[in-house]
């Protein structure tokens, strides 16, 4: 720092090194305090402070509970803030909702909440939960989801609400309680958790849960034991939770309801970010996509139950009898009495009754569809009824009245647009369903005259006798339509739903065709994006539209946006779109950018032009770029000094945006930019320029002059042929009429070899036709005898049976004899012994009387043995005992 004529002079070094220190230390400035989300006025418990111990005693205290963690700055959370409001201002009174600042560094909910999104919506049902909910941030879907938390089961009181909840297009689980016996049945805790468990696994609540507490009404879903529960299938066997093979757990509950249930429809609700949602629905196969506005909160749906008669119908493919019940509830006929859920089988049906011969008419003139033209479209509208499918009981002779005419006027007028483009003398018919009775439908009849000859209608001529009209009879088709008009293709069909061949027809189409639909709903209300990508004009007034996209064949295809959105134009769409040779169009969607003026080279093209210029008699050269190809561009240069060089009554430089354009599959190209050569009067032979090949102006002549016709290129225009060019050209032609002679005669040659072939092949053919039934033959005999065979097998197995019986009978008979034997020798011998002692006791009585004469003679030497003696003294053999014992047993023996 120096002073230089009274100045102070500061370095600039100085400075820096000043500020560098000052900016040492950093700087802290605190967050600012939170403030309310929600206003003072709010039904809302807003804990702007992160209080989540507050927020958890609080919820203790209360049977339900709505959590809102929000972020002050999240963009989201500011456009949920009034959904939220507006739904508690509705259920304030029953649910206690609570929201939660979960962002303050300082609260309570930041330090123990770690969230990747926001904002988060938690309920809870007294002790259970979180059920965190992921819908759409709409007031009526918060609303809806809130209630199905309070009220998870739905109360099934009589046939009629049975009949409601068996035919919604979502599955249904019923219980069957009895609360006769006590306050809470066992189970019943169970069964209410299982349905929480549904709403905590899916946010859209596909499966809906209802109780019924009559043993009576239960008895109709094979319901009999209290704590019993059923799940509602459509198309297959509905079934009832096994009990004795799986625990019955709220869990188990859930995951059995949600492995076999069916789905007839299916809800999509893209969450807006990025997803496979749609990819992975449309790569199952073709799909039909409903856009209509739903209400969640709305008691009742005509539409969805249109719908889901359409997809009962398609679906129906074997009659079942419980199906065409619930069709009949969903038509809201007088509906008998609920029969078991069981197939029986199909009752005899009176034929339907002819149709009326004899409609009334009324002539409608239709004014001139623009203000110079003198010309009107003069219409005869005819009110043609019907029984055909609806069978009452008693059918009255048709009276045509004064409201009937006036509804089919008012029918007529909504499609009159049909007719204004009539503009020739030839007379054009469309049939179209009345909108109050199920029993009539309108025809009418249209032709264009001249405001001169407006006079006939007031003298009571009619413009329309021609006797190729018949307003009488439904069977005979009007007259087909001039190439002038474009009818809807789903008028073209003359029955109806109502008649029954039609309903027959569109009955269990799934089944009968290789292009089987999947219906999926999408709410228009939010998605409406997705209907105009599709194709639905952006401003209309009904948010109503329903197109087919195939991601197989790359193509998909509209509902008419004129058309009312109903059962019939579905039913209609569906079947042209399941017939082999469909006659729907495939829809292509362009950009609005209008054609080139004439003073420019190159001409643009859209999808509405594509066909337009490239079937044109010309050649055309074609340039495929997009608006983010950053090298495009650099080709304009090229492809404008090519359209100067090349005559425009005879070549067409063109290009086309395909970001903005549809092209059909066959014209679509793989990459950017991309170059295709359409030869005049020979579209099918379009070249694609070399992708090695640089695109320059040489490189692009020399490919179309080889790929162009001769005739039509610019040097043979500019220069006609001379007589030494012609007499080559045909001897150049010559000779090649010689080498196709010569082929053909080599192609005559290898005809000739085949047919040789085909004679040996065939006498081949028939030497095996002869071997198999040879073999056939010997198969037979070999059946013949391997049966008898059997058949006396079977017979000796029987043979040894018996034998084998009887052989036991024997042995039993035997061992019997065995036993008797062995008692008879042991009585045998009880016999000798007795016979000896009795033997023994006679030789001693014998004896004694023997040796009492000897006493008395004195003979003074007694016997000591005891043994009889002889009279010479001596005793008797000793085997005199043994014979008479053995002659004993002899005895015995014989007897």
């Amino acid at each position: 720092m120096r002073a230089f004529l009274g100045l102070t002079i500061i370095c600039p070094h100085v400075l820096c090194a000043e500020h560098s220190s000052s900016r040492a230390k950093d700087v802290i400035i605190p967050a600012k305090p939170p403030v309310s989300f929600f206003s003072s006025r709010s039904p809302v418990l807003d804990l702007f402070q992160g209080q989540l111990d507050y927020a958890e005693h609080v919820r203790r205290d209360s049977e339900v509970v709505l959590l809102f963690f929000y972020a002050p700055w999240c963009g989201q959370s500011i456009a949920a803030r009034s959904e939220i409001e507006q739904a508690a201002s509705q259920l304030s009174d029953q649910v206690l909702f609570v929201a939660i600042n979960c962002w303050w560094n300082q609260g309570k909910c930041r330090k123990q909440k770690h969230f990747f999104y926001f904002p988060v919506i938690y309920l809870y049902h007294r002790s259970f939960g979180p059920i965190e909910y992921k819908g759409p941030m709409s007031a009526v879907y918060i609303e809806k989801f809130v209630r199905r938390v309070m009220k998870p089961l739905l109360y099934i009181p009589s046939q009629s609400e049975l009949l409601d909840f068996l035919s919604n297009y979502e599955p249904g689980v019923l219980g069957y309680f009895e609360f006769s016996g006590s306050p809470q049945p066992p189970g019943y805790l169970t069964f209410f958790t299982s349905a929480l468990h549904s709403l905590k696994k899916d946010y859209l609540g596909t499966v809906r849960f209802g109780v019924i507490t009559n043993k009576h009404l239960a008895k109709l879903v094979s319901l009999v034991h209290s704590g019993s529960v059923y799940l509602h299938r459509h198309f297959n066997t509905s079934l009832v939770f096994p009990r004795e093979a799986v625990n019955y757990t709220a869990e188990n509950i859930h995951k059995w309801a949600l492995e076999n249930r069916e789905a007839l429809l299916r809800w999509l609700r893209p969450h807006g970010g990025k997803s496979l949602l749609l990819n992975n629905e449309l790569k199952k196969g073709p799909a039909l996509l409903v856009f209509l506005p739903f209400n969640p909160l709305a008691e009742s749906h005509p539409l969805i139950d249109e719908i889901t008669e359409v997809a009962l119908e398609y679906n129906n493919c074997h009659g079942d009898q419980v199906v065409e019940q619930l069709l009949q509830h969903l038509r809201r006929a007088d509906a008998p009495l609920l029969r078991p859920l069981a197939p029986e089988p199909p009752e005899q049906l009176p034929e339907p009754p002819l149709i009326t011969a004899s409609p009334c008419c009324n002539t409608v003139v239709l004014p001139q569809w623009h203000s110079v033209s003198r010309t009107h479209n003069v219409c005869e509208l005819c009110v043609n009824q019907s029984t055909g499918g609806v069978r009452p009981s008693s059918v009255g002779m048709p009276q045509c009245s004064f409201f009937e005419m006036a509804a089919a006027l008012d029918s007529f007028y909504l499609k009159e647009q049909t007719f204004y483009h009539v503009a020739s003398d030839s007379i054009e018919c469309s049939n179209f369903l009345s909108s109050y009775s199920p029993f009539s439908y309108y025809t009418a009849c249209c032709r264009t005259i001249n405001r001169a000859v407006t006079g006939f209608i007031d003298s009571g001529q009619s413009v329309f006798e021609t006797p190729t009209i018949t307003f009488s009879s439904l069977e005979k088709k009007c007259e087909v339509d001039p190439p002038g008009s474009v009818p809807h293709i789903e008028e073209n069909r003359y029955l109806f739903p109502e008649v029954d061949v039609s309903s027959t027809n569109f009955t269990g189409l799934s089944c009968r065709t290789n292009k089987t639909l999947n219906i999926y709903l999408l709410d228009s209300n939010l998605f409406w994006l997705y209907a105009e990508r599709l194709g639905a004009p952006s401003a209309t007034r009904v948010k109503e539209f329903a197109t087919i996209v195939d991601v197989k064949e790359e193509s998909h295809y509209i509902l008419d946006p004129k058309q009312a959105l109903m059962k019939f134009t579905l039913e209609s769409f569906i079947q042209n779109f399941s017939v082999l040779y469909s006659p729907l169009k495939r829809h292509l969607i362009g950009s609005d950018s209008a054609q080139f003026p004439s003073q420019h080279l190159i001409t643009e093209v859209t999808t509405d032009t594509f066909w337009e210029v490239v079937l044109q008699k010309q050649d055309v050269l074609l340039l495929y770029y997009a608006q983010w190809c950053g090298f495009c561009p650099s080709l304009n240069h090229v492809f404008i000094q090519l359209a100067r060089l090349l005559p425009s009554d005879t070549f067409t430089v063109a290009r086309i945006d395909v970001s903005q354009n549809d092209l059909p599959w066959e014209f679509m190209v793989d990459r950017l930019p991309t170059v295709l050569f359409f030869p005049c009067n020979r579209k099918d032979r379009s070249v694609k320029y070399p992708e090695d090949l640089p695109v320059t102006l040489p490189n692009l002549l020399r490919f179309i002059l080889h790929h162009s016709d001769p005739a039509s290129t610019p040097q043979n225009l500019a220069n006609p042929p001379t007589k030494e060019c012609l007499q080559s050209e045909a001897v150049f032609q010559q000779g090649h009429i010689s080498h196709l002679e010569r082929e053909i005669q080599k192609l005559r040659a290898e005809i000739s070899t085949l047919q040789r072939a085909q004679v040996q092949v065939e006498a081949q053919l028939s030497s095996a036709r002869r071997d198999e039934h040879r073999l056939l033959r010997q198969k037979q005999t070999l059946e013949k005898q391997h049966s008898l065979l059997q058949l006396h097998s079977e017979q000796l197995q029987t043979l040894y049976e018996q034998k084998t019986h009887e052989l036991e009978e024997v042995a039993q008979k035997l061992q019997e004899l065995a036993d008797a034997s062995e008692n008879l020798l042991t009585e045998n011998t009880w016999l000798k012994i007795l016979v000896a002692t009795m033997e023994r006791k006679l030789e001693g009585k014998d004896g004694a009387e023997n040796l009492t004469p000897h006493k008395e003679a004195g003979s003074g030497h007694p016997n000591p043995s005891g043994v009889p003696r002889l009279p010479g003294g001596s005793p008797p053999p000793s085997n005199s005992s043994s014979t008479l014992a053995s002659e004993r047993s002899n005895e015995n023996r014989t007897d």
